[in-house]
């Protein structure tokens, strides 16, 4: 774990933020999480529509498990993570600890990997964030095999955003709700975000800001509007 006191920090959609007593994940010199308008932004629209069950594929620093524990929409977040030593950490951290007494009976840790993991119950949401940048080839696919085995009634992964962006422009489509919807239903996934207000907006921002160079080959788009 790493602590930085003051920090100029890019939002998800946000503007730049000064932030103060920022931490973050570090490995091996690698940023894996921190706790930075980027990533809070990133994951917000998940927390913000979970309910039920939730489960999280990758524990990070514990906060999107925390705050869905937090909901009263939220009855249960099963969180599944296969690195020993980030379990450790958490122990010795005591993070969920600190919650409030109900929040923290909803939250159940388990050590397995994301890819072949499966529930013992019914899943409402699966959230999968196992990845250490926003933007990776192969990360549909990668869903797709976790949702195979979860069989969740709802998903919204870490970067879905800007997924959907580049596939969309890929296919010669809008970054609009019409354009966004036909490229979710050709992931074939039930994602959910699209019926959060203003999501085509939001959308367009995050990938006028941090797409740059990460757009399919050949299809790069010569402008792409921010809302």
């Amino acid at each position: 774990m790493k602590h930085a006191d003051l920090v100029f920090c890019p939002g998800y959609w946000g503007k730049t933020y000064l932030v103060q007593g920022m931490a973050g994940l570090v490995r091996n010199g690698d940023t894996w999480m921190s706790m930075t308008p980027f990533e809070l932004e990133s994951q917000e629209i998940g927390v913000r529509l979970s309910r039920g069950h939730v489960v999280i594929m990758g524990m990070g620093m514990g906060w999107a498990a925390a705050v869905c524990a937090l909901r009263g929409e939220v009855t249960a977040v099963t969180v599944v993570e296969r690195d020993p030593e980030i379990l450790a950490l958490h122990r010795g951290l005591g993070i969920f600890s600190q919650l409030p007494p109900a929040a923290r009976a909803k939250i159940r840790v388990e050590q397995g990997d994301a890819y072949h993991w499966t529930p013992a119950e019914p899943v409402d949401l699966l959230m999968p964030d196992i990845w250490p940048l926003a933007v990776s080839d192969g990360r549909v696919e990668e869903v797709r095999r976790m949702q195979a085995n979860v069989r969740a009634a709802s998903v919204y992964f870490w970067g879905q955003e800007l997924e959907i962006a580049r596939h969309a422009v890929a296919a010669g489509r809008a970054l609009d709700d019409a354009g966004i919807a036909a490229t979710i239903a050709d992931f074939g996934l039930p994602l959910i975000g699209p019926e959060y207000p203003g999501y085509a907006g939001l959308l367009s921002t995050a990938a006028h800001r941090h797409m740059r160079d990460r757009w399919f080959p050949g299809h790069a788009p010569t402008h792409v509007p921010a809302a």
